[in-house]
């Protein structure tokens, strides 16, 4: 029996590094596992990658609008009877420059995708929780989410945001036995932290590294697969009275 065994995990943003290493972690536990993203091309390698295991779906649509986010809570009733887990994962770093220089544009971007994404997967996946009478939510958050950063203000205050909603449905639905949660991943081995190098010192990405990865005590990123352990737990009854939280994986990244 897996941790997760007869459990059905809704993931956006799941052709991502997180998101992927996640859906593995989840697969292997036993979960049956809806794949939601925007690329349909993405969706597809990430589905052959993980061809060992057959109850696995997908829901093509951008995690910022309700109709896909509907689609999506749909199939995974459609296809497997329900939802327990709900990994709100979609997101982006967003334009890496000063507070006075972000335009209108950029900050909604990071905003849509950060934020209103949370929001509408919870929106529509704890009707389905409800009537189950359980279920986990963990939302994608950041080091971000509890603390600043310059040149990033969008983002941050996107993940300060995330927080927020984990904490309103943490109050709202605790007594329908649903749980709500958040994750805050420091510096970690994917495609946002090498955008982020690139963006902060393109003549020198690497240097950048060196930089981020002087600030963790220790001085390395994690990995998806150390992040995806994390969301693991919080999805499993292992986390039953886990609820309202943010769980920083960072490496120490916050501490001093």
């Amino acid at each position: 029996m897996g941790r997760l065994s007869g459990k059905t995990a809704l993931i956006t943003g799941a052709t991502g590094g997180i998101g992927e290493a996640t859906a593995k972690r989840y697969l292997e536990e036993g979960a049956n596992v809806v794949l939601a993203g925007r690329s349909e091309a993405k969706l597809k390698e990430t589905r052959e990658r993980l061809s060992d295991y057959s109850s696995i779906t997908q829901s093509v649509g951008d995690a910022a609008d309700e109709g896909a986010v509907q689609r999506a809570v749909s199939t995974a009733v459609e296809q497997f009877g329900g939802l327990d887990i709900l990994v709100a994962n979609a997101g982006t770093e967003g334009v890496v420059t000063p507070l006075t220089q972000q335009t209108v544009e950029d900050f909604n971007q990071v905003m849509n995708t950060n934020v209103t994404s949370v929001w509408l997967a919870m929106k529509h996946s704890i009707p389905v929780m409800q009537g189950r009478g359980s279920g986990s939510i963990i939302a994608t958050s950041s080091v971000a989410g509890v603390i600043g950063s310059q040149q990033l203000a969008p983002y941050v205050a996107s993940k300060h945001a995330v927080y927020g909603l984990v904490k309103s449905a943490c109050l709202e639905f605790a007594e329908s036995g649903i749980r709500a949660n958040a994750i805050g991943p420091g510096p970690i081995e994917n495609r946002m932290m090498d955008s982020l190098g690139e963006q902060l010192n393109p003549a020198d990405p690497e240097g950048a590294r060196e930089t981020i990865t002087g600030l963790v005590p220790m001085k390395r990123y994690g990995t998806n697969e150390e992040v995806a352990n994390l969301i693991l737990f919080l999805g499993s009854d292992e986390a039953s009275y886990c609820n309202g939280a943010m769980y920083l994986i960072d490496g120490g990244y916050t501490t001093p």
